[in-house]
């Protein structure tokens, strides 16, 4: 049986990862690079999907540099994209024998109105839909045990935005608020995880899902110039109280993708003040996000939407 993990969980604590490869999304910059990292130096061979394969070769030599002895590549994923999505998990499936740990991280944060590739609303269509189709496409290539994990990154903000309303996903039939479909897309997160792992059978791999609270990433900046002039001001204000670095958001990912203690449809987020910074933990995630029927109806939309079917329990 595992031992308690400590209290100041850091990544020295993490298991030795030699023989095991992990698939992060979104790793060339912020949390996922930093995850990648992690991992790379207790010895994980790392792909590093991402938009840009630019970016991401650059933040592979990164890693390279740091690690010399790391195994990483680089794969092209755009998740706004279906088409890209698919292309990226045939890729996987003719290069791997097998995916022990998959990453969802990627994601958009308050952007003006815009659709993916396939006409959905860009931030559900990104931070939900894309890494739904994904997970699905791969997950025949994770071993059954518990040592193998799905940790899909959502955030404190899945409590943003009021109740999710599921006939309305496209945001037609009412004026579009960035920060609401954002929160709406990290709770869809947390939803899929819940049921994903209710989907999968006993013995693993395991459904988790994470939060960096208030990491001081590229990503958060960026995300300041969609939003409005008060939520920037907040932000200013906030800033130096609240954000931790990305190495220490990081922290609650890696946990709940190595931690042999860690259990399935558990949620890790920051210990600290309003989780948002700290050594990470199990947290409770929003009312809702623990709905069944609305994780059922979600997920049942998910497959319609994406065409992607997951296998049979």
């Amino acid at each position: 049986m595992p031992r308690p993990a400590p209290a100041r969980w850091t990544a020295g604590h993490m298991p030795d990862q030699q023989g095991r490869t992990a698939v992060v999304t979104g790793a060339n910059t912020g949390i996922g690079f930093q995850t990648a990292m992690a991992l790379a130096r207790r010895g994980a061979s790392v792909v590093l999907a991402v938009r840009d394969p630019d970016k991401g070769k650059r933040a592979a030599a990164g890693i390279a540099s740091a690690v010399p002895a790391a195994e990483v590549r680089v794969l092209r994923l755009d998740l706004s994209s279906l088409a890209s999505v698919r292309a990226a998990a045939d890729e996987l499936h003719g290069s791997c024998s097998r995916i022990d740990l998959l990453v969802n991280n990627a994601g958009v944060m308050y952007t003006p109105y815009g659709t993916t590739t396939d006409g959905f609303e860009l931030q559900f269509g990104t931070n939900h839909l894309g890494h739904f189709a994904f997970t699905g496409l791969l997950l025949d290539l994770l071993p059954p045990s518990t040592a193998s994990r799905v940790v899909t990154v959502s955030s404190a903000g899945h409590r943003m935005g009021g109740p999710i309303d599921l006939t309305d996903l496209g945001w037609r039939m009412r004026p579009y608020n960035r920060t609401a479909a954002y929160g709406h897309s990290k709770l869809a997160n947390l939803l899929f995880t819940y049921e994903l792992q209710r989907r999968l059978p006993a013995g693993g791999p395991l459904a988790v899902a994470a939060h960096p609270g208030g990491a001081d990433t590229t990503g958060s900046k960026d995300a300041m110039t969609h939003a409005s002039a008060l939520t920037r001001t907040a932000f200013a204000a906030v800033r130096p109280l609240l954000l931790q670095s990305p190495a220490m958001g990081a922290l609650t990912v890696l946990r709940a993708a190595t931690d042999p203690g860690v259990r399935g449809g558990e949620f890790y987020g920051p210990r600290g003040f309003q989780q948002s910074r700290g050594y990470p933990k199990a947290v409770r995630s929003s009312g809702p996000s623990y709905d069944p029927s609305l994780q059922r109806r979600l997920w049942t939309i998910s497959e319609e939407l994406t065409g992607v079917s997951f296998p049979a329990r």
